[in-house]
């Protein structure tokens, strides 16, 4: 997989991600009194890290974009 791919990859998962966070469904099973009060936060953590991740990646595929267009 190239990184582009991973890039396009992480980027999905991260836009199904944040619209599931700012669903209202979440917010109702979030705040409910019978689910692990850190819900939120574990939800929040995982789009953290996926942007974490892709600003790790982009680098590259910046690079292999550069080199592309002054070939």
């Amino acid at each position: 997989m190239q990184a582009i791919e991973m890039l396009q990859q992480f980027n999905e998962c991260y836009v199904k991600i944040q619209a599931i966070a700012q669903s209202k469904e979440w917010l109702e099973l979030a705040n409910r009194q019978d689910v692990d009060p850190d819900m939120k936060t574990h939800l929040g953590d995982v789009l953290h890290y996926l942007g974490e991740a892709m600003s790790c990646i982009e680098p590259f595929v910046e690079v292999r974009v550069t080199q592309n267009q002054v070939s």
